[in-house]
């Protein structure tokens, strides 16, 4: 295929879905995958995160010492798993299968795809809350609201790769002076109570607590990390592709998150399962209207992050159906699996439960329980065992040498996570036999990324990596000249 028939350079519909993206076709700079990262963050859900010490009675110092440990654990992992994207041409959860099997990758797609709903749903509600209070609508038009951050977030996932990456980049311009004001605003207006600084109130429930569930938020990203790095040219160095991602979400989160805590910190009585009703009053403090402008402008940049969710979504619903009955990656496979996934999100928003803070921690907590063994399992494949060299013609074949069930990562898996559970608190919910004996004190992460990788690179010892390569090499013309399965979109609206 000619680099003038290429048909993915921004021009339009996104054709390719799990496919492999030819070198021919790659496009872009590094750095545009930073201000992607900053805006998935730079959201009203991010500033929930911060309150999480405050709910088990800790204060602002060590709040933030917790955050910055738990943002720099979560976003190394996440980073690693970006650069992934430009060597492999892939999205994230496919690459999975040489892992966990084609069949096997089932394991963790269910609860990835759990994941990107779960995470829809609360971003549409707070997108529609925020809005309603920008606008000043009742109540009563949150049904509405909601169903149209749904239709277009769905609308921008499905023309793709390009925009998703163009409207990120021109909504991070606008946030930053958004969220500059409303920092100093808070800074200026709002004050710490005494002890706020006092390093000797450490509290270790509230610290783990804090730690845990902000490296979940980072570690919930590396499921579809690489969905957006994936048409960077192949030669775009590891270092460059991690530290752009590293430092767009580190930076996103980090001043959402300890803004979070500021403000649970700070305000008395703050209610952190309606954070839109604080924002607008910080916001307006600075000057009369700019809690309208705050808050129309996080409704854009939590539209944005649903966008992600319902793009990744409906790849990992792709991967999933495609390892059960082969389906063809066409535009019309991927119109029906957005629309599938907007639908699961846009009706649950309509029953989310309005205990939104309480809600969100254990749901964070579940996404790091998940994907902590898949997280070490995968990057111990990527740079320790295969290091970078996968044949990926073989990832697509049912009967490829990645076989139907990656027995090493489907056992590392399952003995990760048993050996977690012990160390688990979700409250009410489940407190595992470890962390009641440590006062519900959460250090499952520590349990479950060690085993992991120790022991999926101990039951890997016998791979040939080197075959593998030479297969690989043998391929390589094939998947270098793969066009993508078109359609006639007209013809499709037709139908």
């Amino acid at each position: 295929m000619s680099e003038s028939m290429s048909p993915a350079k921004g021009r339009g519909l996104e054709v390719r879905s799990i496919d492999y993206v030819p070198k021919n076709e790659r496009h872009g700079k590094a750095w545009h995958i930073g201000p992607l990262w900053f805006m998935a963050n730079a959201q009203i859900a991010t500033l929930a995160v911060g309150v999480v010490s405050f709910l088990n009675g800790g204060n602002f110092i060590w709040s933030v010492i917790a955050i910055v440990v738990g943002l720099v654990i979560g976003t190394i992992f996440m980073a690693a798993h970006s650069s992934q994207g430009p060597k492999l041409g892939l999205p994230q959860m496919i690459q999975s299968r040489p892992q966990f099997g084609y069949v096997g990758a089932l394991l963790v797609w269910l609860f990835a795809f759990l994941q990107y709903a779960g995470f829809n749903i609360f971003n549409t509600v707070l997108a529609g809350d925020a809005i309603i209070g920008g606008v000043h609508a009742p109540d009563s038009s949150g049904p509405f609201w909601f169903w149209a951050v749904t239709v277009v977030a769905a609308a921008v996932a499905l023309f793709g790769y390009d925009l998703i990456h163009k409207m990120e980049r021109y909504l991070t311009y606008v946030t930053v002076v958004v969220l500059g004001l409303l920092t100093i605003s808070a800074m200026v207006h709002l004050h710490l109570p005494a002890g706020a600084f006092s390093l000797g109130q450490f509290n270790g429930l509230a610290f783990f607590s804090q730690m845990g569930v902000v490296a979940g938020y980072q570690i919930s990203w590396a499921i579809y990390v690489s969905d957006y790095s994936r048409y960077l040219p192949a030669d775009t160095s590891t270092q460059t592709t991690f530290r752009w991602t590293f430092w767009g979400s580190a930076v996103g989160g980090a001043w959402m998150i300890i803004l979070g805590a500021y403000l649970a910190a700070a305000v008395k009585g703050f209610n952190a399962s309606a954070p839109v009703a604080g924002i607008q009053s910080v916001a307006n403090s600075l000057f009369p209207g700019f809690g309208t402008i705050a808050l129309l402008v996080f409704a854009l940049g939590l539209i944005a992050v649903t966008i992600l969710n319902m793009y990744g979504g409906s790849l990992t619903l792709i991967s999933s159906i495609d390892s059960l009955k082969k389906v063809r990656p066409t535009l019309r496979t991927r119109i029906i699996t957005v629309a599938i996934t907007a639908a699961i999100s846009g009706l649950f928003s309509l029953y989310a439960s309005t205990n939104f803070a309480a809600d969100f921690e254990n749901f964070l907590f579940l996404v790091l329980y998940f994907f902590i063994p898949w997280t070490a399992i995968n990057l111990t494949d990527y740079f320790i065992v295969r290091k970078g060299h996968y044949a990926i013609a073989e990832i697509f074949k049912p009967s490829g040498i990645y076989h139907r069930w990656g027995w090493a990562g489907i056992t590392a898996y399952l003995i990760a996570f048993a050996c977690m559970t012990p160390f688990f608190d979700l409250g009410a919910f489940y407190t595992g036999f470890a962390s009641k004996a440590m006062g519900g004190v959460d250090i499952s992460l520590f349990i479950g990324l060690p085993i992991g990788a120790g022991l999926y690179w101990l039951f890997t010892r016998n791979i040939d990596v080197a075959a593998e390569t030479r297969l690989a090499e043998q391929q390589k013309a094939a998947i270098e000249n793969a066009a993508p399965e078109e359609e006639d979109l007209a013809g499709l609206i037709v139908s």
